[in-house]
C-alpha cells in the first residue's frame, strides 16, 4: 500500500471524503435545483451557469418535442426556462424532461390532451452523396 492510499484509509481520510461529498452535492444542488450558493462560491458565476445549463435542456427538449416549439413559438424558451429553473432533470433523462414539460403545459391548460402515442424523437439522418463510400 503506497503512503497516500495509507493515509487516506485514515478516519482523518475519511472524514475528508465525507466533506467533499457534502461540498459537491451542495454545487451541484446549486447549480441544477435552485439551491442556495455554498460558501466561497460565486453567485453571480453559478447563475450564470445554472442559465447555461437550462439552455443546455432548452435545447434538447426543442430537438425532441418540436411540436411544443411550434405551439409555443416566442415564448418556447421562457416557459422552459420557467419550468426548468431550481428543478434537476427528472430521473429518466431528456425524454423524461420534455415529457414533465409538456405535462405541466397540459395541466395549464396551454396544452391539447394527448392520445397515448410514442414521443416524437429525432428526425432520422438522412445519408448524403457526400457521406458514401465507393
Amino acid at each position: 500500500m503506497s503512503d497516500d492510499a495509507a493515509r487516506d484509509a485514515t478516519p482523518e481520510g475519511d472524514a475528508a471524503r465525507a466533506a467533499l461529498a457534502r461540498a459537491q452535492e451542495a454545487l451541484v444542488a446549486a447549480l441544477v435545483a435552485g439551491r442556495e450558493a455554498p460558501q466561497g462560491f460565486d453567485r453571480e458565476r453559478l447563475r450564470i451557469q445554472e442559465a447555461g445549463l437550462i439552455s443546455k435542456r432548452r435545447r434538447t427538449v426543442a430537438r425532441l418535442r418540436p411540436d411544443l416549439v411550434a405551439l409555443l413559438g416566442d415564448g418556447f424558451a421562457g416557459e422552459f426556462d420557467a419550468y426548468a429553473r431550481g428543478r434537476p432533470k427528472p430521473p429518466g433523462g431528456s425524454h423524461a424532461d420534455a415529457r414533465d414539460f409538456a405535462d405541466r403545459l397540459r395541466v395549464a391548460g396551454r396544452l391539447p390532451e394527448e392520445p397515448v402515442s410514442p414521443e416524437p424523437g429525432p428526425a432520422p439522418r438522412r445519408w448524403s452523396i457526400f457521406g458514401r463510400r465507393r
